[in-house]
C-alpha cells in the first residue's frame, strides 16, 4: 500500500505541470500535432533519397530546409519579445499546416519534382524559424509557479520525443503499405488538434516590457545579453558544436540504414524510433527531477555518452545493435539540450527570453543546414562510418572543454538562480 502511494506521489511530481489549463492543452494539442510533424520528418528525406539515389541531395535538401533557421531567428526572437506569443504560436501553427497540405497534394500527383520539394521545405523552414523561439519561451508563461518551469520544460521535451517514438514507426507502416501522400496528409490534419487547443486557451496576457523600436537596437541588446553572460554563452555555443556535429547521425540515417544495415523504410523508422526511445526516457527523468539544480553539471556527462554512443554506432552492420546505440546516442543528445534548454530559460531575464531562445534555436535547428551540408559531402567523400565516427570525436572533445570550463560558470549560475528565487542558498548548479 505504501509502495502505491510513493509510485502515485511521483507520477503526480513528475507531471506536475499538467495542473496549469493553459499548459495541459498546449501539452496534450503538442502530443498529437508532434506525431504527424514526426511523420514527416522521416517520410520527406526517404522521399528525397528513393528519387534521387544521392546522400549529397539528401544534404542538401536538409540544408535548404533549416537555412530560414540560421538566417531568421535572431529577427524571430526580436518579434517574440515584442508581440503576444500566444497568438503569434496560432500564426506559425497554422501556416506549417497549409505547407503540409500543399506536400500531400503534390505527393499524390505522383508527379512531384524535386524543385517543388525544395521550395516546401524552404517555406517550412521559414515559418519554423518564427514557431521554436515563440514556443520554447511561450512554455515558460504557462505555468505559474517558477519552481515548476523546469518541470514544464521537460515535459515538453517528453511530448517531443514521444513523438519521435511513434512517428517514425507508423511513418515506416505508412511508406511500406500506403504512399507518402498519406504521410504528409497525417501531419496537416495532426495540426488542427493543436490549433484547437491554442484557440481553447485562456489567453496568455501579453506584458509590455522596455523593448527598444528598433530592430538593430533590439537583435544588438539580444546578442550582448546572450553571449555577455559566460553560462548562457557557454551552454549555446557547446548546444551549437553538439547539434552541428551529433547531429549528423540523424541526418545520414536513411544512408546507414539503406546502405550500411542492407535495411528499408522500415529499418529507417526503427532506428529513428530507438533514437526516439533514448530520449524519450532522459525526458522522462528530466521531468521528475526536483529542481534545476545539477543539470548544468550534467550536460558535459551527457554529451559524452552519446559521443561513445556515436563511435561504436559508426561501424556496426547489425541492425539491432545499431538500434540499441540509436538508444543511447539519443538518450545522451536529448539529455544535454534538454538541460542546456532549461538552464537557458531559468537563467534568462524575462524580457529577453524570446531573443536569447532564438540562439538556442539556430544552436538547436539553426546548425543543421550546415551540418547536412557537411554530412552529406563527408559520407560520399570518406564513407558514412567514418563520417560517424569524426562526429563522435567531436561530441566527445566538446563535452570536454565544458567540463574544463565548468568551474567559471557555477557561481554565475548559483548566483542568478539566488536572485530570481529558483533555488535557496545550496551550493549546487
Amino acid at each position: 500500500m505504501g509502495n502505491g502511494i510513493t509510485v502515485n506521489k511521483k507520477v503526480k511530481h513528475t507531471f506536475r505541470s499538467l495542473r496549469y489549463r493553459n499548459f495541459r492543452l498546449f501539452f496534450f494539442g503538442q502530443s498529437i500535432s508532434l506525431i504527424g510533424t514526426w511523420v514527416q520528418r522521416i517520410a520527406a528525406p526517404w522521399l528525397v533519397y528513393t528519387m534521387t539515389d544521392s546522400a549529397f541531395m539528401l544534404g542538401f535538401v536538409g540544408f535548404v530546409g533549416q537555412l530560414p533557421t540560421l538566417l531568421i531567428s535572431p529577427l524571430a526572437g526580436v518579434v517574440s519579445d515584442k508581440y503576444n506569443k500566444h497568438k503569434m504560436l496560432l500564426i506559425t501553427q497554422i501556416a506549417l499546416m497549409i505547407q503540409a497540405f500543399l506536400l500531400a497534394i503534390l505527393a499524390f500527383s505522383d508527379d512531384i519534382q524535386i524543385w517543388q520539394i525544395i521550395i516546401l521545405v524552404m517555406l517550412h523552414g521559414i515559418f519554423n524559424a518564427f514557431d521554436v523561439p515563440v514556443r520554447q519561451s511561450l512554455v515558460v508563461e504557462l505555468v505559474e509557479d517558477k519552481e515548476d518551469i523546469s518541470n514544464a520544460i521537460a515535459l515538453n521535451s517528453t511530448i517531443f520525443n514521444g513523438a519521435k517514438l511513434v512517428g517514425p514507426s507508423l511513418a515506416g507502416i505508412l511508406i511500406t503499405v500506403t504512399s507518402i501522400g498519406v504521410c504528409f496528409l497525417i501531419n496537416a490534419v495532426s495540426f488542427l488538434f493543436v490549433i484547437a487547443s491554442i484557440l481553447m486557451m485562456r489567453e496568455v496576457p501579453h506584458v509590455k516590457k522596455e523593448v527598444k523600436s528598433g530592430m538593430v537596437s533590439n537583435l544588438k541588446d539580444g546578442w550582448n545579453y546572450t553571449f555577455g553572460f559566460p553560462p548562457i554563452r557557454n551552454v549555446i555555443l557547446l548546444l551549437i558544436s553538439v547539434n552541428l556535429f551529433g547531429i549528423m547521425f540523424i541526418l545520414l540515417m536513411p544512408v546507414i540504414a539503406k546502405e550500411q544495415l542492407a535495411g528499408d523504410s522500415a529499418t529507417f523508422g526503427m532506428l529513428m524510433a530507438s533514437s526516439g526511445v533514448g530520449a524519450l526516457i532522459a525526458a522522462i527523468y528530466l521531468a521528475s527531477r526536483k529542481t534545476v539544480k545539477g543539470l548544468a553539471r550534467m550536460i558535459y556527462k551527457a554529451i559524452s555518452i552519446c559521443g561513445v554512443a556515436l563511435l561504436l554506432l559508426a561501424y556496426s552492420t547489425n541492425a539491432y545493435i545499431s538500434s540499441v546505440l540509436m538508444v543511447i546516442a539519443g538518450f545522451g543528445m536529448m539529455l544535454s539540450t534538454a538541460s542546456g534548454n532549461s538552464v537557458i530559460q531559468t537563467l534568462a531575464d524575462d524580457d529577453k527570453r524570446g531573443r536569447v531562445m532564438s540562439y538556442y534555436s539556430l544552436a538547436f535547428l539553426g546548425t543543421a543546414p550546415i551540418a547536412a551540408l557537411i554530412s552529406g559531402w563527408a559520407a560520399e567523400l570518406i564513407g558514412v562510418d567514418n563520417t560517424i565516427m569524426l562526429s563522435g570525436v567531436i561530441v566527445l572533445i566538446t563535452g570536454f572543454l565544458f567540463w574544463w570550463d565548468y568551474k567559471n560558470i557555477k557561481g554565475l549560475i548559483i548566483e542568478t538562480y539566488k536572485e530570481k528565487g529558483i533555488i535557496s542558498k545550496e551550493p549546487t548548479a
